[in-house]
């Protein structure tokens, strides 16, 4: 599975630990940075990651910023993307089976390595349960179509 991953510079330390953790897990990853601790703007690096996940060049991303709220926002906005800021492993885990989520979102001031890694795991790991949430996913995509 390919992922992409990305972060501004409040989420750098976490985008490294997520991304060390699924390269030893011999996932393909693509880090569209940030690459350092300076100050940046979290739309660049999420629009990136949002836009490959989008178009399909990958199958799932990940992002990171402070709270996760940020890029959260910059995800949603693109077409096909159902981006979920996601806590706790029981959050990441119905964020896959009911909503097919494609892209993690992580807050880095609320949410320690450990269990960053936890979540990352569940999110990977969960499939989506189709069924009735099928439905509901296609009156996503028809909102979508009419904005």
């Amino acid at each position: 599975m390919k992922i992409i991953i990305g972060s501004d510079h409040a989420g750098y330390r976490l985008k490294q630990e997520i991304k060390k953790f699924l390269l030893e897990n011999k996932f393909k990853v693509l880090d569209t940075g940030t690459d350092n601790l300076d100050s940046c703007d979290y739309p660049e690096y999420g629009f990136k990651a949002a836009q490959a996940v989008s178009l399909k060049k990958v199958n799932r991303g990940i992002l990171i910023c402070g709270t996760g709220i940020g890029m959260s926002m910059v995800a949603n906005k693109l077409p096909g993307i159902r981006a979920a800021l996601c806590h706790n492993i029981k959050g990441a885990r119905l964020s896959r089976e009911h909503n097919d989520s494609n892209i993690l979102v992580l807050g880095a001031k609320f949410t320690s390595r450990d269990l960053a890694v936890r979540i990352t795991r569940a999110w990977l790991k969960t499939k989506f349960s189709g069924g009735r949430h099928r439905r509901r996913l296609k009156k996503l995509a028809a909102i979508e179509k009419i904005l």
